[in-house]
């Protein structure tokens, strides 16, 4: 009965042990985002500066478009429209160049962070790291590639993290980048306007679960915001980032990708 009784108390210690650990870990990232936020003020203002880029950004969505819902999901958009000329936006609107897409958010992440977050390749996955392993704030899937003629998506799931709530982990939250054709721009020959939205849904944050929604909201939600909208302008600039992975090196047809709305399965073309 004594060794019963002993070893259930080794168990209640590990498991309070590792409890506290998370917290601590929670209790750093806080901290860390904290500084993040103020690095990324300046960082951001700095690169977006007006310049004279080849194409305009307009953000359209609200400055904090992010709600929370009964469960603690978080659902978070930021949205722009690009103004360019014709022959810019079909030089873009192919598979590799939305690949790059993809890579020129995960370069301005950085960046505005001043390199303190930075992001690791592999075949399978992305990791954001807070400068480097075993530091995961979140890990994705490989992203998935969905393309026609009108709009091109890519999306990563959310996998896990320091930043990802218990609830979260290996559920069906992603982080997704979402551009459309909208058409000749009015009252301006020869120019086009697409609509980029950048959308975190069905994300459980640690931060809000084991601490506070208030406190997630003033720490990484706006962090993210500030970065996204910081992104979004950027685009105006129309120099999009080499692939690391390089999935779509050889050039490929818009109809060799998934149409919008397929399933991420579809014999079109393997993952």
């Amino acid at each position: 009965m004594r060794e019963c009784a002993n070893r259930h108390g080794r168990v209640a210690a590990a498991v309070r042990e590792r409890a506290d650990g998370h917290n601590q870990g929670t209790v750093a990232a806080v901290f860390a985002l904290f500084a993040l936020l103020a690095a990324a003020v300046v960082a951001v203002r700095r690169r977006v500066a007006r310049r004279s880029w080849p194409a305009r950004a307009r953000i359209v969505s609200a400055e904090d478009n992010t709600t929370v819902d009964a469960h603690g999901a978080v659902r978070s958009t930021q949205a722009a429209d690009l103004t360019l000329p014709d022959a810019e936006l079909e030089k873009l609107w192919s598979p590799p160049q939305l690949e790059r897409l993809a890579r020129t958010y995960w370069r301005f992440l950085s960046r505005a962070t001043l390199g303190v977050v930075r992001v690791d390749y592999s075949e399978t996955q992305r990791t954001v790291v807070l400068l480097r392993q075993p530091l995961r704030l979140l890990r994705f899937q490989a992203p998935e590639y969905e393309m026609d003629g009108e709009r091109g998506i890519v999306r990563w799931r959310i996998e896990d993290g320091l930043l990802v709530a218990r609830a979260g982990r290996h559920g069906d939250g992603y982080l997704q980048l979402d551009v459309r054709r909208c058409g000749p721009a009015d009252g301006e020959p020869g120019m086009q306007r697409i609509h980029i939205e950048v959308e975190v849904a069905n994300f459980y944050p640690s931060i809000a679960h084991s601490i506070s929604k208030h406190v997630y909201r003033w720490t990484q939600s706006a962090i993210h915001v500030l970065v996204t909208h910081g992104f979004l302008r950027s685009l105006a600039r129309l120099d999009l980032a080499e692939s690391r992975v390089g999935r779509y090196a050889v050039p490929e047809n818009v109809a060799d990708v998934p149409d919008p709305g397929e399933p991420a399965d579809s014999p079109t073309r393997p993952l």
